[in-house]
């Protein structure tokens, strides 16, 4: 895969039309843009019809947790939108992973359309080891908790899962080369601090194991944003 095809720039604006912006202005460095909940509740479906439009592919980034019925039936609407790639909670359970990937593996064969990468969310990158045990209860540590929820993904029948930097050695010695891990939190040196707290440099999270990176401030929140870019995709062909 090229550094260009695994580099996943975040849409983190909620103005469809600065979105669309930013999707020409990085067209020739970014394959695939990730579209979260902020862009999706102002634009909604339109928006991502909008980057197809433009010949670019969308990481649909809206983080599905609730019954397995309620999943399912979002997951085959977003199937027929044409993403490339969407997630869901792991803690979701093993039932909604399960049901999920069934009914959108069924749909594609049903109606001859193209398959998404059906990923799982893990722990969130913004969460510290201190938070995961202090305020969420938990007694074990994260890097365990995220190999637990990636091996329920991986026998759910999932494409992979959304994991920090940090646990993607874990997974990749526990699942293996076919299973697909994408890395938020990713952070290049010269990048100044935010509210993430697992982060990564880019170099770091591909020798680790990561298939994908997504970067949004990383990029959209530098003097010159397109030299950024330029820094990160030459980091990933150094790795």
């Amino acid at each position: 895969m090229s550094a260009k095809d695994r580099l996943i720039l975040a849409l983190d604006v909620n103005d469809p039309e600065e979105a669309i912006a930013i999707v020409e202005r990085f067209s020739d460095w970014i394959t695939t843009f990730k579209v979260g909940l902020e862009l999706f509740t102002t634009a909604g479906p339109d928006i991502v019809r909008r980057i197809h439009e433009r010949g670019k592919k969308v990481f649909l980034d809206l983080k599905f947790h609730d019954i397995p019925n309620t999943v399912v039936r979002a997951s085959i609407m977003v199937t027929r939108l044409g993403v490339s790639m969407f997630n869901m909670h792991a803690s979701g359970g093993f039932e909604m992973m399960r049901r999920t990937s069934e009914a959108v593996v069924e749909t594609c064969l049903r109606e001859n359309l193209p398959r998404p990468k059906m990923i799982a969310v893990t722990v969130l990158t913004s969460i510290s080891q201190e938070e995961f045990k202090k305020d969420m209860g938990y007694q074990h540590g994260i890097r365990t908790h995220v190999k637990h929820l990636s091996a329920l993904a991986h026998r759910a029948g999932l494409d992979g899962v959304v994991a920090s930097g940090h646990e993607v050695q874990a997974i990749r010695n526990s699942l293996g080369k076919g299973f697909v891990i994408v890395t938020p939190g990713i952070r290049p040196s010269w990048s100044p601090p935010d509210d993430q707290k697992r982060t990564m440099t880019p170099r770091e999270a591909l020798r680790n194991g990561a298939d994908y990176l997504v970067v949004g401030r990383a990029v959209l929140a530098q003097k010159e944003p397109e030299k950024a870019v330029e820094l990160i995709l030459l980091e990933l062909l150094s790795s």
